[in-house]
């Protein structure tokens, strides 16, 4: 049996939720991508192939979780060139309190759709 991921329902009965409880639940990513991000906080720049033995992942399973992470904002991706030629990608966190910034807005977005979504019922 595969674990479920967790929805706003039920971050909403933990009463105090850990920060990569909200991360996950927010952005929909699964436990995997959020190492992922943590992993970069702890040593901005890594390659993919410095990722996958921090993580014990395959290189991979580090690209998708690194196109998801892309896709949510948590990461930015720079080129390096390699001194003998050839170049390779760096990638780095968004910071949290930029994170943080990003939840908010995905959490505001969110109650409004909820609000409007109540303002269409007929009474």
């Amino acid at each position: 049996m595969t674990r479920r991921e967790p929805d706003m329902e039920d971050l909403m009965r933990i009463d105090d939720p850990e920060f990569d409880q909200v991360l996950e639940c927010v952005f929909g990513i699964h436990a995997h991508e959020r190492r992922t991000y943590f992993a970069l906080l702890e040593a901005p720049g890594s390659t993919v192939s410095e990722l996958a033995d921090d993580l014990e992942r395959d290189r991979s399973s580090v690209n998708r979780s690194l196109s998801t992470l892309d896709e949510k904002n948590l990461i930015e991706r720079d080129r390096k060139i390699l001194g003998g030629g050839g170049y390779v990608y760096q990638y780095f966190p968004t910071p949290i309190p930029e994170a943080k910034e990003l939840m908010h807005s995905a959490v505001d977005r969110w109650a409004a759709d909820v609000h409007d979504q109540i303002d269409s019922f007929d009474s």
